[in-house]
C-alpha cells in the first residue's frame, strides 16, 4: 500500500501542464500506480476546467484568448505535459511512461557504480532536472548524503528506509538541503528507484565527492 504521496503543489502543476518534464516523468509513473493521486488530480482537473470554462477572454475574443496561450507555450512559460498511461502497466517494475523513456534508450542499460548499485540515465528534452534509475542492493545503504537542491524519489521495486521512513513500491520521498539521510536498501531484495534531481547531490564523505565527477551524481 502506497503511504508516501505526491504534494498538492506538484500535482497542480502537473495538473496546470507548467511542470518540467523531468519531474512529470516522475509524476506521471507515480501516478499509474497510485489510484489516490489519481483522484486527487482529477479533482484539480475538474476545478480547473470549470474556471477555464467560465473564464472570458477580453472583448470576447475567443481567438485572443487561444493567441496568448500559445504564445506561451512557445515561449516555455508551459512546459511537456507527460501524459499518464496505464493500460496493462500497474503489474510491471517499470510503468508507463517510464517504460517508453527506457525503450526509447534501448532498453535497460546499467552502469555500475561500485558495491553492487548501479544507475542509468534517463534522457529527456528538459536540461533543468536528472532523470536516473537506480538499482542498490539488498542490505546496501546509499553513501550518506544531503542535497544542493530538491531529490524526489519513487520507490519501484524493493524498498528502502531512512531517518524518515520506509519507502516502498509506488512511495515518494521529497528530499531538500535540510535532509542529510542514508537511504538503505531492505535485506530481502535489491531496491529500484527512480529519482529526480535539479541539483548536484552533496556527500559528506570525502571519497565519494571524488568520485561524484565520474559517477555523474
Amino acid at each position: 500500500m502506497i503511504e508516501h504521496h505526491l504534494d498538492d503543489e506538484m500535482l497542480l502543476r502537473y495538473s496546470a501542464g507548467t511542470l518540467p518534464e523531468g519531474w512529470g516523468v516522475a509524476v506521471a509513473t507515480h501516478l499509474a500506480l497510485c489510484p489516490s493521486c489519481r483522484a486527487k488530480l482529477g479533482v484539480f482537473e475538474s476545478v480547473g476546467g470549470y474556471f477555464l470554462d467560465r473564464e472570458t477572454a477580453a472583448n470576447d475574443d475567443q481567438s485572443d484568448a487561444w493567441s496568448k496561450v500559445h504564445a506561451r507555450i512557445e515561449a516555455g512559460e508551459i512546459d511537456k505535459v507527460v501524459a499518464i498511461r496505464r493500460e496493462g502497466s500497474t503489474d510491471t517494475t517499470y510503468p508507463e511512461p517510464l517504460r517508453s523513456y527506457i525503450a526509447n534508450t534501448g532498453g535497460l542499460k546499467w552502469r555500475r557504480m561500485g558495491g553492487g548499485a548501479a544507475q542509468m540515465i534517463i534522457p529527456t528534452s528538459d536540461p533543468t532536472t536528472t532523470v536516473r534509475l537506480l538499482k542498490i542492493p539488498a542490505g546496501q545503504p546509499v553513501p550518506e548524503h544531503s542535497h544542493a537542491g530538491t531529490e524526489l524519489t519513487l520507490v519501484l521495486e524493493g524498498s528502502f528506509s531512512d531517518a524518515v521512513s520506509t519507502f516502498g513500491r509506488g512511495d515518494i520521498e521529497m528530499a531538500d538541503s535540510d535532509l542529510m539521510h542514508q537511504p538503505r536498501a531492505s535485506e530481502d531484495r535489491d531496491c529500484i528507484c527512480l529519482a529526480v534531481t535539479d541539483a548536484p547531490l552533496r556527500f559528506k564523505s570525502r571519497f565519494m565527492r571524488w568520485l561524484q565527477p565520474i559517477l555523474g551524481i
